[in-house]
């Protein structure tokens, strides 16, 4: 998925085995959705028939940079603009000056978490991102953790790892284009 290599070595029955996994390291430098289209790889991260998210403003929320780089790209090849925050107050500042159409964010990061990101967005108002429908993409994926998200203000729960079908579906359904969604109140789940 990440475009590397793993590589395997054992000498024996009884002996120790050695494990080599390469993965490229890109140049921190804007990458336009075109390149990041030319350079996906095949399988996961490309589904066969994926929603187009042309003219969609995606910010995403991670404090690991592997997932900020991955999710960016998945969301990319569909045609997303997508900005990156690597916390919850990095996140709120970007809503102030760039107002995206859907939040995604991880739920467990450093300091204030992705609940209480939402939390904070919730009560602003709508010229603020107070109505930005939200969905949390995280490794907390049990039942519980599905029901917190969606109680604390989010409206979809996709689990870690993610399936790129599920989160571009999730994205495309909560950036409805048709006119229906300008003013989001609703919560789906």
């Amino acid at each position: 998925m990440h475009g590397g290599t793993v590589h395997d070595a054992n000498e024996g029955p009884g002996k120790d085995a050695t494990v080599t996994v390469a993965l490229p390291i890109s140049a921190a430098r804007p990458v336009s959705p075109e390149e990041l289209r030319a350079k996906a790889p095949v399988g996961r991260l490309a589904p066969e028939h994926p929603p187009s998210l042309a003219g969609v403003r995606a910010l995403f929320v991670d404090d690991e940079a592997d997932a900020r780089e991955l999710i960016t790209m998945m969301l990319a090849q569909s045609g997303a603009e997508v900005r990156t925050a690597v916390s919850a107050t990095e996140a709120l500042a970007a809503c102030d000056e760039w107002r995206p159409d859907v939040l995604i964010a991880d739920i467990g990061m450093p300091g204030e978490d992705g609940y209480m990101l939402i939390k904070k967005l919730r009560v602003r108002e709508s010229e603020r991102g107070g109505h930005i429908p939200a969905i949390a993409l995280t490794a907390y994926a049990r039942r519980e953790d599905r029901l917190r998200a969606l109680s604390v203000g989010y409206e979809y729960h996709v689990p870690k790892p993610v399936e790129p079908e599920e989160l571009l579906a999730a994205v495309a359904s909560l950036a409805d284009r048709t006119g229906k969604n300008e003013e989001f109140k609703g919560s789906l789940s």
